[in-house]
């Protein structure tokens, strides 16, 4: 039986994909900041559900717990992620970027991706298949850059989790380490502008949360394929 762990899962494409992910026969956990919201998520998908605020040391180190106490860990989806607007609704740009701005989205999609995964990872080098998916984007590729999204903070975090994707599967390579990226998908983090639904964008990442002792490792993918860095 393989225990998958999911971040932000209560809703969007942590949702659909412990959704698919279950429908494999993976016991899945499904993270998430709201107890309420959480619960509610676990018990129509017939997950279990654990606390997690990526953001929050003694929240990740209380989910490791949990999991660890239920058998351990052998997929972590790092899918957690958040895009911070103007007060107006608009995106930032370079020009209106600040620091502050910059640092609460590398909080949760850089620093918390990080917390998580190194929180988890003695559970992970216990498991006989381990498995790390970090829900990336298009927007992280550097050959891609400036092509239609103007925003700056969040491509950037993305472009370092690609990076701390590769380090990641070069430090452990008996684990399958691999960025996706979804697809512009509707979910509540672009207000429901995306263009594709979270059943196509979950293809990639439950794609991946699967790929087989042979399978790539320290890559970058969508649902076509390798993408450029």
């Amino acid at each position: 039986m393989t225990t998958t762990l999911i971040t932000g899962a209560n809703k969007g494409l942590g949702h659909e994909t412990a959704r698919r992910l279950i429908a494999a026969g993976h016991t899945v956990y499904v993270g998430a900041r709201s107890v309420e919201r959480g619960e509610a998520a676990a018990a129509e998908l017939g997950a279990r559900f654990v606390q997690l605020d990526v953001t929050d040391d003694a929240s990740v180190a209380a989910a490791v717990a949990t999991v660890e106490a239920g058998g351990g860990l052998d997929v972590l989806v790092n899918n957690a992620g958040i895009e911070v607007r103007s007060p107006g609704g608009e995106i930032i740009g370079a020009a209106e970027l600040t620091a502050d701005v910059l640092r609460e989205v590398f909080e949760t999609n850089v620093f918390g991706l990080v917390r998580v995964t190194h929180a988890f990872l003695p559970l992970l080098e216990r498991s006989a298949a381990p498995v790390v998916v970090n829900v990336s984007s298009r927007l992280a590729s550097l050959a891609q850059a400036g092509k239609g999204y103007p925003g700056a903070a969040y491509p950037a975090s993305k472009t370092a989790v690609n990076m701390l994707t590769v380090q990641f599967a070069t430090a452990f390579p008996q684990m399958r380490i691999n960025a996706v990226e979804p697809g512009y998908t509707s979910t509540d983090l672009n207000r429901h502008e995306g263009t594709q639904t979270v059943e196509q964008g979950a293809e990639i990442i439950v794609r991946m949360a699967q790929p087989g002792p042979d399978g790539p490792t320290g890559g970058y993918f969508d649902a076509e394929g390798p993408l450029p860095w």
